[in-house]
């Protein structure tokens, strides 16, 4: 897993919760990068769960509801970082839409290792509704709605989103607008 993700993760905690919880749940992960991370290198995923999951235990947070929020901010994070990944999308549809056939092409570009999970989407049923498969070994399926939730902002739209399990490594979900 690319270090972005661990470098944006310990940016939110400190933001919320201060440096010394981040101090505590570095410590207490006893992770083998030691908690030193640089947002181009590459770090075991299971670190970033061993710092969740103590950050869960210290602030008694469940662990989707931190994930949710974390995909939220690094969502955020990401468009002040690369704005041209979002910059032609002129609607919320549209931009999840191409989040695997150009956000991750060029994500591939910048970090050639990443290991980026995998989004099928169509639009069965209307327009204005949107069906994304995720598919991934690392569940992160509540990171994804995160992320989701935070484009919602981003673009200012209002959608429900549902989620629903395919199987053991993908998951379906609905963004459908008013």
């Amino acid at each position: 897993m690319k270090g972005i993700i661990f470098t944006e993760f310990l940016t939110m905690v400190e933001q919320a919760h201060g440096f010394d919880m981040v101090d505590t749940i570095i410590e207490k992960s006893d992770l083998p990068s030691g908690g030193a991370y640089t947002a181009v290198g590459t770090y075991a995923h299971t670190e970033i769960v061993s710092l969740v999951v103590n950050l869960s235990q210290e602030t008694s947070t469940e662990v989707p509801v931190l994930l949710k929020a974390f995909g939220q901010f690094l969502f955020h994070s990401l468009a002040k970082g690369y704005p041209s990944f979002i910059a032609e999308s002129t609607n919320i549809l549209d931009f999840l839409e191409q989040v695997e056939t150009y956000i991750h092409v060029e994500v591939k570009k910048l970090y050639p290792d990443a290991e980026l999970p995998k989004f099928e989407c169509s639009r069965p049923h209307s327009p204005n509704q949107l069906h994304m498969v995720y598919t991934s070994i690392r569940h992160m399926e509540d990171v994804c709605e995160g992320l989701i939730m935070g484009s919602l902002e981003h673009f200012g739209a209002h959608a429900t989103v549902e989620r629903q399990s395919l199987d053991d490594d993908a998951e379906l979900f609905i963004i459908t607008l008013p």
